[in-house]
């Protein structure tokens, strides 16, 4: 009986290892535990952040249209490098009167646009946003996530 009980309790303490074991590979990789049917988390499921956390941005360059375009009175073109730090993300926010194209130099971004499915983008990547766009977005990635933004935001 003796033997039963340590048998029980050594198979027992070798299952909980084994599981802590797992549990620090998944979060080290970065995986789901639970995902629903169909694949990930939809933005609805998910809150987004109520501030930007994690990020870095460096001005480029910025030209003002007032005198370049009849419509861009004291509105600049910039563009900025963004970073964004594994971990952090761009809280909820939309491009009504800022349009905007980007391009991704390293790293990734999980993007959560209203009415869209989630999209990763990565190195070589991109995307435009314009007056329909709003969305949150985090860096789901294990490196700090750069890119460069271009837009056209109001003063």
């Amino acid at each position: 009986m003796h033997k039963r009980i340590v048998s029980i309790l050594v198979e027992s303490m070798l299952t909980a290892v084994l599981a802590f074991v797992m549990l620090l590979l998944v979060s080290y990789l970065g995986l789901p535990l639970v995902s629903e049917a169909g694949g990930s988390l939809s933005a609805a499921q998910r809150k987004p952040p109520a501030q930007n956390v994690g990020q870095s941005e460096e001005a480029l360059r910025s030209v003002d249209l007032t005198n370049e375009l009849e419509s861009g009175k004291g509105r600049p073109l910039r563009m900025r490098r963004i970073t964004i730090q594994p971990g952090g993300a761009l809280a909820l926010h939309n491009h009504v009167d800022r349009p905007a194209v980007t391009y991704m130099l390293s790293g990734e971004m999980t993007y959560h646009q209203e009415g869209r499915p989630d999209t990763v983008i990565r190195a070589g990547g991109g995307f435009a946003e314009g007056r329909a766009t709003t969305h949150w977005a985090e860096n789901t990635g294990k490196v700090p996530a750069v890119w460069i933004a271009v837009d056209i935001p109001k003063p």
